[in-house]
């Protein structure tokens, strides 16, 4: 297809109401994915100035109560504004119902529900930001939750506002695979980022509203002097702890687990190979989604709970890494002997083995009772968190919206400016990160405004690195958005995949996704007539079907 069809989700119909009312699940997909990049960009400049404050010991641009509230803002915005909607309410909603050859989700009106209760969550957030901020970091501990000044309240009851936007999209994906697949697609014939996608979704419907009752008992205890948490009114400071991270372990996996349903996709379309161990990895990611609820008391070794339930969570945490492991050897043997295509998604792709094998197994140091007592909040968390989620969960994000911008939009980026992006963000992401890995074994406590001058060293090139990040993000902002008016037409099938998206879809899709209702009469990524060229003279050239 040389042009960009006439009739799409952008043209039918027209108009600021036809999208503040629309029900289209890409057009909402789209309005999320432009509130999610804004506050990222937000977060991201937030940490620039942390860094920048933490270039040389003592005070070089604010106070140490602006930094406290700078790094909970950057926290609370990363967290639960950007990283846990990003790709299920993003690039979900525009995806998920074309992949399974669906026209929309199950519930429209409760997707764009969901949206409008995003943006009031958001409000709810920037209202905390200009009363003043917080200063008790994303986790709102108590009892320093419960005494201190600033718009506590607000913001948790943003984040509280946006747990309901969450569980809104989990109910409507869950919803949408069980009863809006395609005649023929059984569930061993569904993409693999369905089946990350409904993993995730299962996680934000269940473990939601633990988060949503605990900061709503936060809110009343500050509101109405009730001792719930506070020890000074009888409360129990550990028991906040229990119910923030019964949630937020989970979160880990909301967060995580639809990165690793996008490097599936890549792995499949550019190895030109079906996903080697294809059930293992479906019931992998329902595996992590069931373990990643019995692992939370990791978080709390030093809270003083029994030798007992800290062996205990110490082998569950072991034991959550089996099912991750799976997938990453999968991905491995998928890209053995593939017809590989080194195109922008592909390299983000191999960004996140490296990236996130690095925080996985860092994660594992985390987990022996020993070292976790000396690691435990020192900047070797600090990167391990950053190693997971941002090497994990946003460098799958951005390979997912290169993979699918030609789709979105109808146009090609430009590959060679795709590229430097690429490398800029991944040689200042591991610049910024590996010193404080450093720096944490070393004894340096995370969330400190001042250091000794022996971290300093450390500092500065962690500094250095998150400008050349940041240099990265830039770069990538102005190529997509002039790609959007005058990036070469992308037709329908640019990368060559096999899933409903490209090969039934127009680029952009059309309202109603497809011409005509799509039969899947195969299972999922039929490649067949794979040429593997050897380096072996001996070997043949191999043809698989």
């Amino acid at each position: 297809m040389n042009t960009i069809p006439d009739h799409n989700y952008f043209t039918s119909p027209t108009g600021l109401k036809s999208w503040l009312l629309t029900k289209d699940h890409k057009r909402i997909g789209l309005m999320y994915l432009m509130a999610i990049s804004l506050f990222f960009l937000v977060g991201g400049a937030l940490a620039m100035v942390m860094r920048l404050e933490l270039f040389s010991p003592g005070s070089q641009l604010m106070s140490a109560d602006t930094y406290n509230r700078m790094f909970t803002l950057h926290g609370a915005i990363m967290i639960f504004l950007f990283i846990i909607p990003s790709i299920p309410a993003a690039l979900g909603n525009f995806v998920l119902p074309l992949q399974l050859g669906a026209i929309d989700v199950a519930f429209p009106r409760l997707n764009l529900a969901s949206w409008y209760i995003y943006v009031v969550g958001a409000l709810f957030a920037l209202g905390a930001i200009v009363a003043g901020g917080i200063d008790t970091g994303w986790t709102f501990y108590t009892p320093y939750s419960v005494q201190t000044e600033g718009a506590v309240v607000m913001m948790v009851m943003a984040a509280f506002i946006l747990g309901f936007s969450s569980i809104f999209t989990g109910l409507n994906f869950i919803a949408t695979v069980h009863k809006m697949r395609a005649p023929g697609m059984t569930w061993f014939k569904m993409p693999l980022f369905v089946w990350g996608i409904y993993a995730t979704a299962i996680i934000q419907v269940l473990a939601t509203p633990v988060l949503a009752i605990t900061l709503l008992l936060l809110a009343v205890e500050r509101g109405a002097g009730i001792g719930i948490f506070d020890p000074k009114m009888g409360g129990d400071p550990v028991l906040f702890q229990h119910f923030f991270w019964f949630y937020s372990h989970p979160a880990v996996y909301i967060m995580i687990l639809p990165g690793m349903a996008i490097i599936s996709e890549l792995m499949a379309t550019f190895t030109r190979k079906r996903v080697f161990g294809y059930r293992a990895v479906a019931y992998s990611s329902l595996a992590i989604a069931l373990l990643s609820f019995i692992v939370w008391g990791h978080h709390m070794f030093t809270s003083g709970q029994s030798e007992l339930a800290a062996m205990i969570f110490s082998f569950l945490t072991f034991s959550v890494a089996i099912p991750s492991a799976v997938k990453v050897f999968n991905w491995m043997a998928t890209m053995y002997r593939g017809s590989i295509s080194f195109d922008t998604p592909m390299l983000y792709a191999l960004a996140f083995l490296f990236l996130f094998t690095i925080g996985g197994l860092t994660g594992l140091f985390l987990g022996t009772l020993a070292v976790d007592l000396h690691l435990h909040d020192t900047y070797f968390i600090v990167a391990h968190f950053h190693y997971t989620m941002m090497g994990g969960t946003v460098i799958a994000f951005l390979g997912g919206l290169h993979y699918w911008w030609p789709k979105i939009w109808g146009r090609m980026y430009s590959e060679k400016w795709a590229r430097i992006a690429w490398a800029l963000i991944f040689i200042g992401f591991n610049a910024t990160f590996i010193p404080q890995f450093i720096m944490g074994s070393q004894g340096m406590p995370r969330r400190y405004f001042n250091y000794i001058d022996q971290y300093q060293p450390m500092h500065a090139f962690s500094s250095i690195g998150a400008f050349i990040l940041g240099s990265g993000f830039l770069v990538m902002l102005i190529y997509l958005w002039r790609s959007v008016k005058h990036g070469p037409i992308a037709g329908s099938n640019p990368w060559g995949a096999s899933t409903f998206e490209w090969t039934h879809a127009s680029s952009p899709p059309d309202l109603h996704n497809f011409a005509q209702q799509p039969v899947c009469e195969h299972e999922a990524y039929p490649y067949d007539k794979v040429i593997f060229k050897s380096t072996n003279p001996y070997d043949a050239e191999e043809v698989n079907s």
